[in-house]
């Protein structure tokens, strides 16, 4: 019992030890993928012990009932012996088959798939095993076969492929038209596949190719293949001239008859019987060997015959006497120099119009903004002077020689009266607008309207005189509501003449002007009366100066302007006092 249980410790030992000594194939089993006629080898190297010996190799074949079939074996003395059908079939890769045990098949059957068995005899460690599975792969044998179509018939097959093979291949078409496709398999790895459509003439010479896929290809297999669809002729006349006349050479008229196959028969008719003398048929052309004639007109019929069916068709001839393309070159010649030569004008005077039109619009540009520069320089040179002139010049449109003598009498007034008040001791003078623009019996003043003050018997003058001729002056100037016209004053400065008013009450001395003009405004001011005097003569004659001053006078911009009247009447200055 206990040597028993040695014994198969010594197996498993054994049979590790053993496994480990097979180089090729490395596992008990193994797989092998092989093409049919190509050559295949089975792999077979075990490595011995130094202690042992391998004595014999054989190869046997698995078969489907369960049987070996030898296939070869190999004794270290006796040689090798091949079996049966493989006897010319293998052989042994090495020539010492104890070292490498490799089995060769130079031409490989489908009916070489199947499980192959290596066994290694050896001494004294016994005998081992290798399987090894093939499996063979055909590759495909294809072929496309084609259908002839006529054009009119019923839905049909164009097109058939067929392919054999292991395993089995696919089948698939590449085209553009539109049909229908059965597809079938058969025994041993074949397969079919139909491509049904209705034929038309529009697709014959279309692409329908058929693919072969297969695992053993690396691409699909393309058996290239195009639709062919016989339809009938369809015959059409041409020719190179169009112009037709009395004596045209060379005149050859060609009949194209087309459809598939192209037709095979051509034949020419004439309307007016047999074909006129000169002219010959040859096939699809109908040549004139001569100048045309008149009588040359009429009706030419081509007929074109293939082995679908027969097209007819028709060309009218009609001699001119003259030709009409050389009257009409001609004058087309002419039209076109003359058309040329105004469109050339035309197109010169565009051009010009164009340049001169860009000119003047540049030009404009350029003086626009010219003159927007000359305009908003004088704007603000017009500013600046307005400016100036609000600080010294009245807004009254009387002239600059005008404004200037009302600053003048205002300036010589107001000095008057400064005069007066300051300097009471000189009682005989008089302070009046004399001088220059009074009379010449008047006692002398100053350019300033101021008496003159003399020296020696000078100062002998009555005062009581002076007074009284002051006091005349004074209320002759408030009488009048406007100065002399001998004065001399500017017009600026000459009051307008009052019109005598009937109505009650008095009247407004700031009452505008008919017809327009100036009135005092916000901004104005009218000179404020002064009060009574209490004191002298002296006084009193200022006081009514002043009253004078303030009744037809207001005060304006530093200026001193006259109070409108709705009746006064605008008097023209003088240009020198008579």
């Amino acid at each position: 019992m206990l040597n028993g249980r040695w014994d198969v410790v010594r197996l498993v030992v054994f049979a590790v030890s053993v496994t480990a000594k097979f180089i090729e194939p490395s596992g008990p089993r193994s797989s092998l993928l092989s093409m049919a006629d190509a050559p295949t080898r089975l792999p077979c190297y075990y490595q011995a012990e130094s202690h042992e010996k391998v004595v014999q190799v054989t190869w046997s074949k698995l078969l489907k009932n369960g049987t070996k079939d030898h296939i070869i074996t190999v004794h270290f003395v006796d040689g090798h012996t091949a079996f049966g059908q493989y006897s010319n079939r293998v052989k042994m890769e090495s020539k010492d088959p104890m070292d490498n045990s490799a089995l060769l098949i130079p031409i490989t059957r489908q009916s070489d798939e199947g499980v192959y068995t290596c066994h290694i005899a050896t001494y004294p460690l016994g005998n081992f095993e290798r399987k090894i599975t093939l499996t063979v792969w055909k590759l495909p044998l294809s072929s496309v076969y084609p259908e002839v179509m006529v054009e009119g018939q019923s839905f049909r097959l164009a097109a058939a492929c067929r392919a054999a093979g292991h395993p089995r291949p696919r089948l698939t078409w590449d085209t553009d038209l539109t049909g229908r496709v059965d597809e079938r398999e058969g025994d041993e790895g074949s397969a079919s596949t139909y491509f049904l459509l209705h034929p038309l003439r529009s697709m014959n010479g279309k692409r329908l190719d058929c693919l072969v896929w297969h695992p053993g290809l690396e691409q699909p297999m393309r058996l290239k293949n195009t639709l062919e669809v016989h339809y009938p002729p369809d015959a059409s006349i041409t020719s190179k001239f169009d112009d037709l006349y009395v004596g045209l050479q060379d005149l050859e008229l060609t009949c194209v008859g087309g459809g598939n196959p192209a037709a095979d028969n051509i034949t020419w008719t004439w309307s007016g019987g047999d074909l006129p003398e000169g002219v010959t048929a040859s096939g699809g052309r109908l040549k004139f060997g001569r100048g045309l004639y008149l009588n040359d007109s009429g009706v030419y019929q081509c007929v074109a015959v293939n082995a679908v069916g027969v097209s007819k068709t028709e060309f009218l001839l009609t001699v001119a006497a003259k030709s009409r393309g050389i009257l009409i070159s001609a004058e087309n010649l002419y039209l076109i120099v003359f058309g040329s030569l105004a469109g050339a004008a035309v197109m010169v005077l565009i051009m010009i119009l164009l340049l001169v039109n860009r000119h003047h619009r540049r030009k404009n540009k350029r003086l626009e903004q010219e003159l927007n520069e000359k305009t908003i320089e004088i704007n603000s040179f017009s500013r600046q002077a307005s400016l100036r002139r609000l600080n010294s010049v009245s807004s009254d449109p009387r002239s600059e020689a005008e404004d200037y003598g009302m600053l003048r009498v205002d300036s010589r007034i107001k000095n008057s009266q400064i005069s007066m008040q300051e300097r009471p001791i000189y009682k005989g003078s008089q302070s009046t607008l004399g001088g220059r623009w009074g009379h010449a019996d008047v006692v002398d003043v100053d350019e300033l309207g101021r008496p003159v003050v003399w020296g020696n018997g000078r100062e002998s003058l009555r005062v009581a005189d002076l007074d009284a001729e002051r006091r005349r002056r004074v209320e002759s100037y408030v009488k009048s509501s406007n100065m002399s016209l001998d004065s001399g004053l500017p017009s600026s400065l000459v009051p307008l003449k009052v019109q005598p008013d009937n109505s009650i009450g008095a009247r407004n001395p700031k009452q505008e002007l008919v017809g327009g003009g100036d009135s005092p405004s916000e901004g104005d001011w009218v000179l404020p009366a002064p009060p009574p005097p209490e004191g002298p003569d002296d006084s009193n004659s200022v006081y009514q100066l002043s009253e004078a001053l303030t009744n037809h006078f207001y005060y304006s911009n530093g200026l001193l302007r006259p109070l409108p009247h709705s009746k006064a009447i605008l008097l023209q200055p003088q240009s020198q006092v008579i």
